[in-house]
């Protein structure tokens, strides 16, 4: 969320081959001295750390990727500010009407009857 509260969508693109910290990998989770639980936490002040830390043992990486806790096939990425120059067009207002939000609402049964 960002400090005033609002959330925001952007399109981001990746091209050539960007740097993910990739913390769906045993090898990596090992490496970074990261139990899974960790990851999975939803405790930003944990998860908070440990892209800090992350963030300044990669300085070539543009980001995390790592399980969704709602659903552990869906990969969620957390990107660095680095990634800002990758953006493409403006950030967007994210609101409950948004077709990404219904879409999301109702997969996870959250949709009004």
């Amino acid at each position: 969320m960002s400090p005033d509260g609002l959330l925001a969508i952007a399109t981001i693109e990746l091209e050539g081959d960007p740097e993910l910290v990739d913390l769906d990998r045993p090898r990596v989770l090992v490496e970074e001295r990261l139990p899974p639980s960790h990851v999975a936490t939803h405790d930003r002040e944990i998860t908070q750390a440990y892209a800090a830390r992350i963030h300044e043992r990669h300085p070539k990486a543009v980001g995390l990727r790592w399980w969704s806790t709602l659903e552990s096939l869906w990969a969620n990425v957390t990107l660095f500010d680095r990634a800002k120059p990758r953006l493409v067009g403006a950030p967007r207002e994210l609101t409950v009407e948004d077709p990404v939000v219904v879409e999301a609402a109702d997969f996870l049964g959250l949709s009004p009857a």
